[in-house]
Order: structure tokens, then sequence, then C-alpha cells
């Protein structure tokens, strides 16, 4: 994946290959195959929720104004 997905185009993903698990059709090396990859895109989306919340969390609020404030993301 080169370029960065979004919330809504990880979810998309993660629904095709819960159908594709679902159906039972799949081996068993793709099914792990493609059960790694839904655990890799469910923590892209687990990712993007954070950060949109701590973005979220940044609005203060200053005399009754909302005002954006710099996120800074912290590198763990």
């Amino acid at each position: 994946m080169g370029k960065e997905t979004n919330f809504e185009e990880n979810m998309k993903q993660l629904e095709q290959i819960a159908k594709e698990l679902e159906t039972g059709d799949l081996d068993l090396d793709t099914s792990v195959k493609k059960f790694e990859e839904g655990m890799k895109i469910s923590k892209e989306c687990s990712d993007i929720l954070e950060k949109a919340e701590k973005k979220i969390t940044m609005l203060i609020n200053d005399n009754g104004e909302l005002k954006e404030e710099n996120f800074v993301q912290e590198e763990e």
C-alpha cells in the first residue's frame, strides 16, 4: 500500500475480506493471509480514529469560542 488510505476505504476492504472469509471457499493458507491482512487494516482504522480523537480533543473552549490548536503527533 504505497499511498495512505482513508478510513472509508479501509472499512470497505475489511468488509470484502470478511465476506471472503465467511464463504468458506478459501483454503487454509489463503484464509490465514486474508485474516492477517484484515488485522493490519483494522489496526490502520484504529490509528486513524485515534488521530481523529486526539485532533478533536485539541479543540478547546476559549471564552465561549472554539479554537483549534495545532496537533503534534508524538512518535512512539
